[in-house]
């Protein structure tokens, strides 16, 4: 009671101030954040804090912040800031988590695990003792000028650039200036926050830089960057006092391994490297006016169209999106002559086209989709050593001007390893359940994962064939408590939707054994089978259903210079073709104009990011590029997501 009458108290009084200088107040409601809510009032997150420093430890619903309106107070204002004075013992008890004991305490989950950095890595366990910090309200006056000012953008300033020198995150500068593209242009007009000049950080080019990723302690850079906590902290002394947040641009040394085997890396590297101005010879080669086609040949085109779409509309759509890469390009100062040819998803068509037109004069060829088509044309084109972009399929042939975009699935099954070995939650028990077909890729996983569980499909006593069931007695006593995860492989709905339904009756609390058990389901291949009709979404989603995928989900709720620039030119919402066919233009034009030619600017460490699509090329020893690049996401409430790690 006594701590609420001081908030209160301290509340009615900042709101007198507050309302003074043309100021808002706001109640948090539940599920808002920083973040949203100064997305709502058109600030930023550094204007919120300044005028409610609480809100970096007790941030809750019901609370009321302060929200700058005009975004200028002169005077002086005596605020509370929350400083660490000591810590308390706690003995953890049976069935407690850390979520119930922050609720104990009255802090949050992130401030129980900053002040026992084991429990990054390994889970809660009764008899557990762990700190609990405790802290102290003091009084600080600060002096807030102007947050916001205009800044020119210097030659070479991409969106991180100007965002690590103003102690920003990207996302922040997009909410300062929402009408932003995502190319700046030198001399450029933007938005930043009002700080000293002698408060800008510079870009020292002897270092590298790292984009910190949501849920990212000192633990997860140490075990990524190979780099402690005191290492990170003397490159960015801030840090000793702020701590690390999702987005934030942090030094690191140049030469730094990031162990993780992926590196996040902004279009902005390419941007800032566009030396060839040279006009752009481009070609692409679709069906556009296919009636025929037979699906079953091309199974990565249909996943990647979907049911009930034609590959005359997904043509159009991906034309639409390669037109506005142009665009966009031609703002950067690079000039493209586009080629349209149409394929009719014939061979005999493709031959024709080849033989009366001369394809040696392009810098890159976009198609065909269908893999024969594409082989067919490749060939051809490999004596003048043209690119070849294979942009939805998987090819059957990487030559040495192949430049395959789908990653392979056995890049696949590698990157979703590497991603279980770095969960902050470590696994109580690890399942490889797998039909007869899949036997392959459960003792891959075996040789990963040692002490998983393999189960296989049933088979028929007599024939020896896959009967495609699994009995409840085959996994009923393998689950455990805590986090169990389970690898599912397999094209067939059927066992897809028999192993997910029995799955979902081993989570949450077990009475009779008195355990609490998550459930986690994975793949490495998510293929049409887990979309059959017998699959529901709503018993993935309850699994948290999790798998590599070459494209991430885009969400509409967030604002983006390509969708609102599309909507302008053809009055609806880019559809995921359309996407991929800007993503992939854009990244072919990018590269093309930061080196001599393709295969220059396609080495292993360039990694680019677009809509929903990123590349970074690995070289095969004999043969071509394949894109190593990829997101792992999953299902939560019903929507895919990108998983954040």
């Amino acid at each position: 009671m006594k701590k609420f009458l001081v908030s209160l108290s301290f509340i009615v009084l900042f709101s007198f101030s507050a309302m003074a200088q043309d100021y808002k107040t706001h109640k948090v409601k539940v599920g808002e954040t920083i973040e949203s809510i100064a997305k709502i009032y058109m600030v930023t997150p550094y204007d919120i804090y300044a005028l409610n420093p609480d809100a970096k430890n007790s941030f809750q619903p019901n609370m009321v912040i302060i929200i700058p309106k005009s975004k200028v107070l002169d005077s002086p204002v005596e605020t509370q800031v929350t400083k660490l004075v000591g810590y308390k013992t706690h003995k953890v008890k049976r069935r407690e988590t850390l979520y119930s004991i922050s609720k104990i305490y009255n802090i949050s989950v992130d401030d129980i695990k900053k002040h026992n950095n084991r429990l990054y890595s390994e889970n809660l366990r009764k008899g557990d003792k762990i700190n609990i910090p405790k802290y102290d309200k003091v009084n600080t006056t600060t002096t807030l000028g102007n947050t916001i000012r205009s800044y020119k953008v210097l030659p070479k300033e991409g969106k991180w650039r100007i965002a690590y020198k103003f102690g920003i995150t990207v996302d922040e500068l997009e909410q300062l200036n929402p009408k932003m593209l995502d190319t700046l242009q030198v001399g450029q007009e933007i938005n930043v926050p009002n700080i000293a000049n002698n408060e800008e950080k510079e870009i020292d080019e002897t270092y590298g830089y790292y984009t910190v990723v949501p849920r990212e302690g000192f633990f997860a850079l140490k075990r990524k960057l190979g780099l402690t906590q005191e290492e990170i902290e003397s490159l960015n002394p801030e840090l000793k006092e702020g701590g690390l947040k999702a987005g934030m641009i942090i030094k690191v040394p140049k030469d730094v391994n990031d162990n993780s085997s992926y590196k996040d890396v902004s279009r902005s590297v390419l941007i800032d490297k566009i030396t060839n101005y040279n006009t752009k010879n481009l070609a692409v080669m679709l069906p556009f006016r296919l009636d025929r086609i037979d699906m079953d040949s091309i199974q990565e085109v249909k996943e990647m169209l979907g049911r009930g779409t034609g590959i005359t509309n997904f043509s159009l759509d991906f034309h639409t999106g390669v037109l506005m890469a142009l665009d966009s390009a031609k703002q950067l100062g690079i000039s493209t002559k586009l080629d349209v040819y149409d394929t009719k998803a014939r061979p005999s068509e493709v031959s024709n086209i080849l033989s009366q037109n001369n394809f040696s004069q392009y810098d890159a060829v976009i198609g065909p989709i269908r893999p024969e088509n594409f082989d067919r044309a490749a060939v051809a084109m490999r004596r003048d050593n043209v690119p070849m972009i294979s942009p939805v399929s998987e090819t059957d042939n990487i030559y040495n001007n192949v430049f395959q975009t789908i990653p392979s699935n056995e890049l696949k099954r590698k990157r979703i390893v590497e991603y279980v070995k770095q969960l902050d939650s470590i696994p109580s028990r690890i399942l490889i359940i797998s039909d007869q077909a899949h036997r392959s890729e459960n003792n891959t996983f075996k040789q990963e994962f040692p002490s998983a569980k393999q189960i296989f499909s049933r088979t028929d006593e007599d024939t020896g064939k896959d009967m495609f069931y699994i009995l409840m007695e085959d996994i009923e006593e393998e689950f455990r408590e805590g986090l169990n995860l389970v690898f599912l492989e397999s094209n067939n709905e059927g066992f897809v939707s028999n192993v997910t339904s029995m799955l979902t009756g081993f989570i949450g609390f077990d009475e009779e054994l008195e355990i609490e058990r998550k459930v986690v389901l994975v793949t490495s291949d998510k293929n049409r089978a887990f979309d059959g009709e017998n699959v529901s979404n709503v018993t993935l989603s309850k699994l948290k259903f999790m798998y590599p995928s070459p494209n991430k989900p885009f969400n509409n709720e967030q604002s983006n210079s390509f969708v609102r620039a599309y909507k302008e030119r053809f009055y609806t919402t880019p559809n995921r073709f359309a996407i991929r066919g800007f993503d992939l233009t854009m990244d072919v034009l990018l590269r093309l104009a930061s080196a001599e030619n393709l295969y220059e600017a396609s080495s292993n460490d360039i990694e680019t990011e677009y809509v929903e699509n990123k590349f970074r090329y690995g070289k095969k020893m004999f043969g071509g590029y394949y894109n190593e690049a990829m997101y792992i996401v999953k299902f939560d409430n019903l929507k895919i997501v990108e998983v954040k790690k």
